[in-house]
């Protein structure tokens, strides 16, 4: 008969890896629940006025708001890729009947890759009634390097992050913490304007939790042969 051996060391290594695996997987499950709920919300959610809305904080609501864009005043969000190609997102101020201001997505324009030159945002100034979603503005996340400087009389801005106080400060007005996602058949926006709840869909995190359990069972298994062999050549 056969004895199973293997060293305490590899034996602790391979289980932490495999406890280690098994609860990027539970993390995963976990992130897969909150984005169904995310999703379900979104596809769920109600038609408002933006400005009812905006008082009901209704995260997603399918909005209509009548106002005026800020013909001159965009800020150039960098780093959006669409079909492949570098570019940015145009968020251009939006002015409510009742003084609101917030910021409209109005979509992706390509970047030329002389940054110097930045791409015309074509803008009508008339009274206009957009239809979109409310979302709220991106939480801040990891960030490298400094905060961009917003200056008040050089217009549009490029930014690598959206940081809505300097935002406010460089307009020179009071934004809602809100950005209305503009709809992709709105004749005022751009290209890239098929949004959606969140970048990662619940089916992708449940895919990359089947690969954490894959590899906790890979270090069992590994931990086994291992021990399977190390008995075989001191026992043959």
């Amino acid at each position: 008969m056969v004895k199973f051996r293997t060293s305490l060391k590899l034996t602790l290594l391979l289980f932490a890896l495999a406890l280690g695996f098994a609860r990027m997987g539970l993390w995963q499950l976990d992130r897969k629940t909150e984005k169904e709920a995310l999703f379900e919300l979104y596809d769920n959610a109600p038609v408002l006025q933006l400005e009812v809305a905006i008082d009901r904080k209704q995260r997603f609501a399918r909005v209509e708001a009548f106002g005026r864009y800020d013909a001159t005043r965009h800020i150039l969000l960098d780093n959006a890729i669409f079909n492949g190609r570098a570019g940015v997102y145009v968020l251009t101020p939006f002015t409510l009947a009742d003084g609101t201001s917030l910021l409209v997505n109005r979509g992706w324009l390509a970047l030329p890759a002389d940054r110097r030159s930045l791409p015309e945002v074509p803008t009508d100034n008339s009274p206009v009634t957009i239809n979109g979603r409310l979302n709220a503005l991106p939480t801040d996340g990891p960030r490298i390097g400094e905060l961009d400087v917003l200056a008040r009389n050089r217009w549009p801005q490029l930014v690598t992050y959206l940081d809505p106080e300097s935002v406010s400060k460089a307009l020179d007005m009071e934004l809602a913490n809100w950005l209305v996602q503009l709809d992709a058949s709105d004749a005022s926006g751009f290209e890239g304007r098929e949004w959606q709840a969140a970048v990662m869909k619940p089916q992708v995190h449940g895919a990359y939790a089947l690969q954490w359990f894959a590899l906790s069972i890979a270090a069992i298994i590994i931990w086994i042969s291992l021990a399977v062999r190390s008995t075989k050549e001191k026992y043959p």
